[in-house]
C-alpha cells in the first residue's frame, strides 16, 4: 500500500522549515526568534540587535544552515542515482571513487605543503582554504572524467563498480604514502578536513557553492525516466529503447559532479547518500523516481540540518564531526525502517 505522497511532502517541508529555524536559533549562544528575524530582515538597519549576535547569525549560522540544506539534498539524490545504476543497496556517492579522488587532491596539497614549502597549509588562512577547495575539485573531477570514460565503454555494471572501488583503493594508498612524508600539522589539517563540516563554507564561497548546486540539482529531474527504466534491468530498458551506456554515463556524470562539489566544500560526508534513499523508499513505499527524487532532496536536507544541529550542541565550545553525527543518528533509523519493511 502506497503512502499519500502529498501529505509526506508537506510533512517533510514543514520539518525542513522547522529545523532550518532551529539551526538559526539554537547554539552555544541563545538568540531569540524576534532578534533573529530582525537581523535577517533588517540587517544593519536595526539598532536593538547586538553586533555579536548579528555576526553569529549572518556569518556563521545562516551559511551553515544553507550549506547543510544544499549539501544534504545533493548527497541524498546522488546516492539514489548510484543505487539505481548499480542495482546495489549499499552503493553511495563514494562508490565510484570520486570522494577518494577529492581526498587525494586535498592530500597532495595539504600533506605536501609543509614538506615542500616553508609553512603548513593550516597557517595560510584564506589562501589555504582556496587551495584546499581547488585541490578537492580537481581531484574529484579527474576521477569523475575517468569513471565517465569507463562508463561509456564498459557494459557490465558490476565491472564498472569494481573499477570505481579499485580507483578508491589506489587513491587511499597514495594518501597513506603522502602521510609518511608529511609533518604533524599537515596531517592534523587533513584529518580535520576528512571529518566533514558544514561550517567550512562562508562568505562568498556560500554564494558560489549554492549557485553551482542550483544548476546541478535540477538536472537530476531530467534523469527520472531513464532511472526508472534502469531500475527494470538492462534487458527491459534496452527493449524499451533506452541507450544503456549513454544513460548510465549521464547519471554517473550528474551524480559525480554533485559529489565532487559537495566534497570540495564540505569534506567527505559519507552516510547521508547511503541512508536517505532507503528512508524515502520506506516512507513512500514506492520505487518511482518521480517521487523518490524530490523526497530524497527534502529528506537529505532535513537530515543534514538535524545532524548540523546535533554537531553544534548548546554549551559545547566547538563542533562535533559531521560524519560521526550522521552515522550515529541515521544508522539506527535506517535499520529500523529496513526491519519494518522486511516484517511487512
Amino acid at each position: 500500500m502506497h503512502r499519500n505522497p502529498i501529505a509526506t511532502f508537506i510533512l517533510l517541508t514543514v520539518g525542513l522549515a522547522l529545523l532550518f529555524a532551529l539551526n538559526l536559533l539554537w547554539g552555544s549562544v541563545p538568540i531569540s526568534l524576534h532578534e533573529t528575524l530582525a537581523i535577517l530582515f533588517h540587517g544593519n538597519e536595526t539598532s536593538t540587535t547586538s553586533i555579536i549576535h548579528r555576526n553569529i547569525i549572518l556569518s556563521s549560522r545562516l551559511p551553515q544552515a544553507l550549506t547543510a540544506v544544499v549539501a544534504g539534498a545533493g548527497l541524498a539524490v546522488s546516492g539514489l542515482q548510484m543505487q539505481t545504476v548499480f542495482h546495489n543497496p549499499l552503493a553511495g556517492p563514494s562508490v565510484l571513487g570520486i570522494t577518494s579522488g577529492a581526498s587525494l587532491g586535498v592530500a597532495i596539497v595539504v600533506l605536501l605543503a609543509g614538506t615542500l614549502g616553508s609553512s603548513a597549509l593550516s597557517s595560510m588562512g584564506f589562501l589555504g582554504n582556496v587551495a584546499l577547495t581547488t585541490a578537492a575539485i580537481l581531484g574529484a573531477m579527474g576521477t569523475l572524467l575517468l569513471m565517465t570514460f569507463f562508463a561509456r565503454r564498459v557494459e557490465n555494471t558490476v565491472t564498472l563498480l569494481i573499477i570505481g572501488v579499485m580507483i578508491g583503493y589506489v587513491a587511499n594508498a597514495a594518501i597513506g604514502v603522502l602521510k609518511c612524508f608529511a609533518n604533524d600539522d599537515d596531517v592534523r589539517e587533513y584529518v580535520i578536513w576528512g571529518l566533514g563540516s558544514f561550517s567550512r563554507v562562508s562568505g562568498n564561497a556560500v554564494t558560489l557553492f549554492i549557485s553551482v548546486m542550483a544548476i546541478l540539482l535540477p538536472l537530476t529531474f531530467f534523469m527520472v525516466k531513464p532511472m526508472d527504466l534502469l531500475l527494470l534491468g538492462d534487458s527491459y530498458a534496452r527493449n524499451l529503447g533506452l541507450n544503456i551506456r549513454r544513460a548510465r554515463a549521464l547519471v554517473i556524470l550528474f551524480s559525480g559532479a554533485i559529489v565532487a562539489v559537495v566534497t570540495a566544500y564540505c569534506g567527505p560526508i559519507l552516510f547521508i547518500g547511503l541512508a536517505v534513499p532507503h528512508l524515502c523508499r520506506g516512507i513512500l513505499q514506492t520505487g518511482s523516481h518521480r517521487l523518490l527524487v524530490p523526497a530524497c532532496l527534502l529528506t537529505g536536507a532535513l537530515l543534514a540540518l538535524f545532524c548540523n544541529l546535533v554537531a553544534r550542541l548548546p554549551g559545547y565550545e566547538g563542533v562535533l564531526p559531521v560524519n560521526s553525527v550522521t552515522a550515529l543518528v541515521g544508522a539506527p533509523v535506517v535499520v529500523s525502517v529496513l526491519l519494518k519493511k522486511r516484517k511487512g
